[in-house]
């Protein structure tokens, strides 16, 4: 599958890192795609990796991934007219200063990304925990979680596959408004993570019996 990942930062190339393992091709979208740390992402990536704008990556991608700041994100997806159908995963989370969401309540980021996409099926995934669980997910043998949300089932479906292919148990929260939900589970991970100081080596498991 060819993938498109927009944002050149942890989260980005820990994804880039578990598909590229799975058969994946993967491009990155970026803002200056031929500036000096361009092209030292590509010699990481043992030159399995393309660095292109956004523009670009977003034509010829299958599965697109949205995973640049918050602040940019709306100029990001709204540089594209029409997404023509195309799976859009939203990564990224409304943070604002002090640790606290953006949006919250009756909206989400998941919902406002969904506007600023027209014609794209976008689906909330891989924002509720940090890059080092998406490069492995796995504690004392068990797989974690990874919670999605989204109105198209079909997207859902491949936005399943791929969070599989990394390790995750994968836990459908519903339509794209359970983004509501799943923003403020990122914000209670990067509370305990970094602002009480546990550490990034933290997950969220959903058991079943």
């Amino acid at each position: 599958m060819n993938i498109a990942i927009l944002g050149t930062g942890n989260v980005g190339q820990a994804l880039a890192t578990g598909w590229l393992r799975a058969g994946h091709a993967i491009t990155f979208g970026s803002r200056q795609p031929t500036d000096d740390a361009a092209q030292a992402l590509v010699a990481a990536f043992q030159n399995k990796v393309t660095v292109t704008d956004h523009a670009a990556a977003i034509a010829q991608a299958e599965v697109v991934v949205l995973a640049v700041p918050w602040g940019a994100a709306e100029a990001v997806v709204t540089s594209v007219a029409d997404w023509g159908n195309k799976i859009l995963i939203d990564a990224t989370n409304p943070i604002a200063p002090g640790w606290q969401l953006a949006l919250g309540r009756d909206t989400s980021g998941g919902e406002a990304v969904q506007s600023w996409a027209k014609g794209a099926r976008v689906v909330k995934a891989f924002n509720t925990t940090g890059y080092n669980n998406m490069l492995d997910p796995m504690y004392a043998g068990a797989t974690t979680t990874m919670f999605i949300a989204g109105d198209d089932g079909g997207a859902k479906e491949v936005v399943t596959q791929l969070a599989e292919a990394l390790g995750f148990d994968v836990a459908d929260a519903g339509d794209l408004t359970a983004a509501r939900l799943l923003e403020p589970l990122a914000l209670l991970w990067i509370k305990l993570a970094v602002v009480q100081g546990q550490g990034r080596e933290i997950a969220f498991k959903l058991v079943r019996r």
